[in-house]
């Protein structure tokens, strides 16, 4: 061992824990590093997985897009043979994941944004090992997903292991997990602006965002993207091979009608899917043999609609190019823009069965390509109409991407970026504005694809201590107290105040004269008086005097705040006007009438 280990490490989170920028600069950086490394691994393994398991079994080779390695040619393709892969693939998975980390299945995002928000940040060791190879073994069999979910797993796993080591604070190993998934998904989309962006605004469905996730991501993202892309390229993913300039103000009504349907489908592309999951859920085979199953399901429709195999990112290079004819189905045809709108549905089914039965992948690939093919389709039966209207399928292939992502998964300012970096183009941003507000509006925080996300910063069980005081300045005594509790004069002895405390519910009696409160009295008082005496001693001389009471208007942060100064568990309420007592809080009251709030909310 390293002598001087031991004397770096203190040094380290001495830094960390005393230096804002230290902390993130250093965090960053090993977050943005395992974030760039994971995702070329994650990378060559997928292209390695689907030459040598779908490819060699099926003879069929998804293409990529043009900023990616150039797949094979697929000569003579057995689409009959998919099935067979898919369900084949799905076992492995279903194997993998139900032996070694069942928190592994579905789509990776999904469970970094739970721990996010329900686990203080935690994710175990073993999980982005186990994703990245289940997942790379479900794409590469020819599972309907897409890569973005097993990197932000693997970063934001990495990002929870250093608050851990590093003895961060729960709510900094929080931010750690967030920016790691920026930074995954950043690294391998090589959209680091876009991703880094995307660590604040994934958490929430309702337009919140985590800002103190900025900083952090603003280091990580850029690493990770300049350490992948150094493995693989600086190119965009995608190439438009006909230029789009938007100069007929016009033609927003037609994004607009794209926005407008991007969002319906959304709507029934994240309804599905659950739909899907619940089915799974309540079918009674082994755990490990349902992924079989919807790799069976999901490999019969891409017999016909091999489009629908993989990530499918090669298909959406293709609509950008004009290449319409690539999307006919296999073994019938139809007019192209029928073939589109099978396609959009048909991709829906199969990422639905793929993930929902327990595959390992993420939706956040299937979601733009679902959008491509509708903006595809819509784009198709405007030409139809006015073949001079807009000559090429790209800006709605673009647009419609964004629109689609922006509705399900609750992210419309990092998708609009991200899409833009993806291409290398700025000029859609103007019509994908217009259609992903539309979208996002029609979607609705409720049908978000990450069911794990919450609406706002304060409905999260992160944040929840911060919102506290806002609600108790809201609420008021009346609304935590036990109204009129019993209450007992002067002259009661001892003993009868003790029974009237043997159920255990009562542990503090107000003391009245004529209606007035005069003293408090607790059991710990009443104990303190000899056995043979308390038939005898009255509770006027040892019950408290100086008694802390409240008004039922008083506020119950003021009520708090009376019960934490004084070390007192109940306070008593009574009226302004007579001073009699009108009710007793307690400490539960409290937490009662705060929860009850908060659940309406």
């Amino acid at each position: 061992m390293d002598p001087d280990q031991g004397k770096r490490i203190p040094s380290i989170k001495h830094l960390i824990n005393s230096s804002y920028l230290g902390k993130w600069a250093i965090v960053g950086i090993l977050i943005g590093g395992v974030a760039g490394f994971g995702a070329a691994a994650f990378y060559y393994l997928i292209q390695f997985t689907t030459d040598n398991f779908l490819g060699r079994l099926t003879g069929f080779y998804p293409p990529n897009p043009a900023g990616e390695i150039s797949s094979p040619l697929s000569i003579s393709p057995h689409y009959f043979l998919l099935p067979i892969s898919l369900a084949l693939g799905g076992l492995i998975t279903g194997l993998i994941i139900f032996y070694l980390a069942p928190e592994a299945e579905g789509h990776g995002t999904d469970a970094a944004i739970d721990a996010f928000h329900n686990k203080n940040g935690v994710i175990r060791k073993r999980v982005p090992i186990v994703k990245m190879i289940a997942s790379a073994i479900t794409i590469g069999s020819g599972g309907s997903g897409g890569r973005e979910g097993p990197t932000a797993q693997i970063s934001a796993g990495f990002g929870s292991y250093l608050g851990t080591v590093f003895g961060m604070s729960n709510k900094d190993r929080r931010i750690a997990v967030a920016a790691g998934i920026g930074a995954g998904i950043g690294a391998i989309f090589r959209s680091p602006f876009a991703g880094a962006i995307l660590s604040a605004e994934i958490l929430y469905s309702g337009g919140d965002m985590e800002v103190e996730a900025l900083i952090p991501a603003f280091i990580a993202s850029p690493v990770g993207y300049v350490i992948f892309a150094s493995f693989t390229n600086f190119s965009p993913m995608f190439s438009l091979s006909v230029p789009y300039t938007f100069n007929h103000p016009l033609n927003l009504l037609l994004y607009a009608l794209l926005g407008i349907i991007s969002g319906i489908v959304g709507k029934f592309y994240s309804s599905f899917f659950y739909w899907i999951k619940g089915l799974f859920s309540r079918l009674k085979v082994k755990k490990f043999l349902k992924p079989m199953i919807g790799g069976a399901v999901a490999g019969t429709v891409a017999m016909f609609f091999p489009q629908t195999v993989g990530m499918s990112y090669g298909y959406l290079q293709y609509l950008m190019n004009g290449n319409l004819d690539s999307m006919e189905p296999v073994y019938f045809v139809v007019p192209i823009l029928v073939a589109l709108i099978l396609l959009v549905f048909a991709k829906i089914v199969a990422t639905s069965f793929t993930i929902s039965s327990g595959g390992s992948a993420g939706v956040f690939a299937p979601s733009l390509v679902i959008g491509g093919f509708a903006g595809a389709a819509m784009w198709t039966g405007i030409h139809v109409i006015n073949p001079t209207l807009i000559l090429s399928p790209a800006p709605f292939v673009l647009v419609g991407m964004m629109a689609m992502f922006a509705g399900v998964g609750r992210a419309p300012i990092a998708v609009i970026l991200m899409v833009s970096e993806m291409t290398g183009s700025l000029e859609v941003m103007v019509p994908a504005m217009i259609a992903v507000v539309i979208s996002y509006y029609i979607v609705g925080y409720k049908s978000s694809i990450y069911r794990s996300q919450v609406r706002n910063r304060s409905e999260s069980p992160a944040h929840r201590g911060e919102y506290n005081i806002p609600v108790l300045t809201s609420l008021t005594a009346r609304d935590a107290m036990v109204g009129v509790p019993v209450t007992i004069d002067p002259s009661t002895t001892v003993a009868d105040a003790l029974k009237l405390m043997e159920d255990g519910t009562t542990t503090g009696i107000p003391v009245t004269d004529n209606g007035r409160l005069v003293g408090i009295v607790t059991k710990s008082d009443l104990i303190q008086v000899r056995l043979i005496h308390q038939d005898m001693e009255s509770v006027s001389h040892v019950m408290t005097k100086n008694v802390v009471y409240g008004y039922s208007d008083d506020n119950l942060l003021e009520i708090m705040r009376k019960l934490s100064v004084n070390n007192i568990s109940h306070i008593p309420i009574i009226s302004r006007n007579s001073g009699e007592v009108v009710g007793l809080v307690t400490l539960n009251g409290i937490y009662r009438a705060h929860q009850e709030f908060t659940s309406k909310k």
